[in-house]
């Protein structure tokens, strides 16, 4: 989401050459939607709030001016924690201002710089209807390639997964021909 929100952002000023980004979560609302349904909520969305809330509480000192960190303490869900936390911490009026802000599918279409983007359909952290596909269809820098399987950032293969992912393999064939040929390429 980083990579996607500044390379948009910068379009072709960026002094990157390329740029590859993997299990994006385009749409900072879909995503949280998806994680707050009841089985995901159980199986990542109230674990991963609590290691939040763990890893900032541990530094807690520092934001106690700022930030009701004992209110921070008590979110059930990653959308409470960054209602809370995150969205202060950053400045932003609400949580809607700070959720569309960061959602990388606004600048999709300014990317301006050749940007390998890997979802899979089955990921619940980015659902699929939430996927930019006619953006990315309209940027010719943007390969998004949509697999049906391989979760958030899995991409596993074969029967007894010991090897690299698919997402190992293509980021080293799109950055090997990025190195090769990327001054052939016209990004403008």
């Amino acid at each position: 989401m980083l990579l996607l929100n500044y390379l948009g952002k910068t379009g072709p000023k960026t002094p990157l050459m390329a740029a590859a980004t993997f299990s994006v979560g385009w749409n900072t609302f879909a995503c949280s939607e998806s994680l707050e349904k009841p089985l995901n909520w159980l199986l990542f969305n109230y674990y991963l709030t609590t290691c939040l809330q763990s890893s900032v509480n541990k530094h807690r000192h520092m934001f106690v001016k700022q930030i009701d960190m004992d209110h921070v303490m008590k979110a059930k869900s990653i959308r409470e924690f960054d209602k809370r936390f995150t969205s202060v911490l950053f400045g932003y009026r609400t949580i809607d201002d700070y959720y569309t802000d960061a959602s990388p599918n606004r600048r999709l279409n300014s990317v301006g710089i050749p940007v390998l983007c890997l979802n899979s359909v089955d990921d619940v952290f980015s659902p699929s209807h939430a996927i930019p596909i006619e953006t990315a269809k309209q940027n010719p820098n943007v390969a998004l390639v949509l697999t049906s399987y391989g979760g958030h950032i899995g991409f596993l293969e074969g029967i007894w997964p010991r090897q690299c992912t698919y997402m190992d393999r293509v980021f080293k064939q799109f950055m090997k021909a990025m190195v090769e040929h990327g001054q052939e390429l016209d990004c403008t």
